[in-house]
C-alpha cells in the first residue's frame, strides 16, 4: 500500500468541507503518529487503506464544519453542557447497553452514531433520528457489516442510536477509535501519553452545536476511552455525573479482544492475536489504575459504581439507583421507555458472541490474579464461561 499522506488527506478534507480552518492546530501530531504507524505496523491490505483514509478524511472534515459552524453562528459557543452523565467504563462491561438505556429517558440527549460524524448542519427535532444523514450511516453500517458479519454479533450500532464519544475524540486524533481499525503500537504508546485537553475542548465544540439546532435535555455520554483522561474530562465538565460500571476482569479482557480483532481484522490479513492480547489487557490495567488514581486525588468528583451483573438482572432498578445517587427521579415515561427497551431487546438478538481467553493466548485465573486487588475492592463476581 501506499504511504498514508496528512497533507493529502488534510487537502481533501478542506475540498469536502468547503473550509480550511481547522482550528487549533493540536490534532496534526495525533494524525501524523497514526499515520505513521498504520503505515509501518498495521498490516493493511487494499480495503483497509481505503477505510482508514476515509474514515480520516472524514474526521477531518467534520472537524473543519464544526470549527466553521462556530465561526458563521457565534452564539452557539453560549451553549450549556450542563452536568452530563457520563459512562466513563470498563472496557466491555456492559457500557452500551447502559448508554441505550438512559436513551430511553425523554429528558436526556444521547450523542447518536450518525451525528457523531456528520452533525453539520446540527440536527432539528424533526431530523434528529430520520432522514438522509441517518439512511447514509446506517447504509455505511450495512455494507461493514456484510463484509464482515460478526461485527454485527460482536458490537452493533443503529445510526440513529447512541454511540460513543470516541469518534468526536478521534476528530482531535487522540481517541481509542483508531486503534480499533488499526493494530497501530506506536500511535497506541503515544495515545497513553497524550494530552487530551484539547480533544475535550473540542469535544465540548461539537456538542454545543448539535444540541444548537433545537435537540437538547440532559447529555448521556459514554466511553471506556474516558477512564484514560479522567481529569482532561472533569476539567472541560467539572459537574459531570460519572457512571463505571464493574466485571470480571477475565470476561471484560477476552471480549476486548475477541471485539478487536473482529474489527482490525477486517482491515488486515495480518497475525496481530499476540499484540492484542498484551495490548488490550495492559489498557485494562491502565484504565483500573487511572481510575483509582483519580479517585484519590480528586474525591470532589465522585464516582457511580455499576455491577454489570446488577444491570442485567434490573434495569430499571439499576438506572433508578443511578439517578438516585445524581439527584435525579425516574419518572413514568423514562420508566416505561427503559422497560421497553429491554422487551424489545433481548441479549444475542443479533447471535451470540463467543469468546475464550485462551482464543488469544491468556488464562483466566491469571488474569483475576493479576486484578485480584481490583476484584476484592469493588467485589466483583466471577464469571462462569470466559475460561473455555
Amino acid at each position: 500500500m501506499p504511504e498514508l499522506n496528512v497533507d493529502a488527506m488534510m487537502t481533501a478534507a478542506i475540498e469536502a468541507a468547503g473550509s480550511d480552518d481547522f482550528g487549533s492546530n493540536d490534532f496534526v501530531e495525533g494524525l501524523t503518529v497514526l499515520c505513521a504507524s498504520a503505515d509501518a505496523e498495521a498490516g493493511l491490505h487494499e480495503l483497509g487503506y481505503f477505510a482508514l483514509q476515509q474514515n480520516v478524511i472524514g474526521a477531518l472534515t467534520n472537524r473543519l464544519k464544526i470549527t466553521d459552524w462556530h465561526r458563521r453562528h457565534p452564539d452557539v459557543a453560549r451553549e450549556r453542557i450542563d452536568a452530563p452523565l457520563i459512562v466513563v467504563g470498563m472496557f466491555r462491561a456492559g457500557t452500551t447497553f447502559l448508554s441505550q438505556l438512559l436513551d430511553r429517558d425523554p429528558g436526556n440527549r444521547a450523542l447518536l452514531r450518525w451525528e457523531a460524524s456528520d452533525g453539520v448542519p446540527p440536527p432539528s427535532p424533526e431530523t434528529f433520528r430520520a432522514g438522509p444523514r441517518v439512511d447514509a450511516a446506517n447504509a455505511a453500517i450495512d455494507m461493514l457489516e456484510s463484509l464482515n458479519p460478526r461485527m454485527k454479533i460482536v458490537h452493533h450500532e443503529d445510526a440513529e442510536g447512541p454511540t460513543e464519544c470516541i469518534t468526536l475524540l478521534g476528530q482531535d486524533f487522540k481517541s481509542l477509535t483508531w486503534e480499533a481499525i488499526a493494530n497501530v503500537p506506536t500511535y497506541g504508546e503515544w495515545l497513553r501519553q497524550a494530552d487530551y485537553r484539547s480533544a475535550y475542548r473540542y469535544h465540548r465544540s461539537a456538542l454545543q452545536v448539535l444540541q444548537s439546532g433545537g435537540v437538547r435535555g440532559q447529555w448521556t455520554l459514554k466511553s471506556p476511552n474516558h477512564a484514560l483522561a479522567l481529569d482532561a474530562l472533569t476539567a472541560e465538565y467539572p459537574d459531570a455525573h460519572l457512571l463505571l460500571l464493574h466485571r470480571d476482569p477475565a470476561v471484560l479482557c477476552a471480549s476486548a479482544c475477541s471485539l478487536i480483532s473482529t474489527l482490525t481484522g477486517t482491515f488486515s490479513d495480518g497475525d496481530h492475536a499476540a499484540y492484542i492480547a498484551e495490548h488490550w489487557t495492559q489498557m485494562l490495567a491502565e484504565s483500573v489504575d487511572r481510575i483509582e488514581a483519580f479517585r484519590s486525588a480528586h474525591p470532589e468528583h465522585p464516582i457511580i459504581d455499576v455491577h454489570y451483573a446488577d444491570l442485567v438482572q434490573d434495569p430499571v432498578r439499576a438506572i433508578e439507583t443511578i439517578y438516585a445517587r445524581c439527584g435525579m427521579d425516574l419518572d413514568g415515561p423514562a420508566r416505561d421507555g427503559i422497560a421497553a427497551f429491554v422487551a424489545a431487546n433481548p441479549k444475542g438478538r443479533f447471535g451470540t458472541h463467543g469468546y475464550r481467553v485462551a482464543d488469544f493466548g491468556l488464562a483466566a485465573d491469571a488474569l483475576r490474579e493479576r486484578f485480584a486487588a481490583y476484584v476484592e475492592r469493588y467485589a466483583i463476581p466471577v464469571e462462569v464461561g470466559a475460561d473455555g
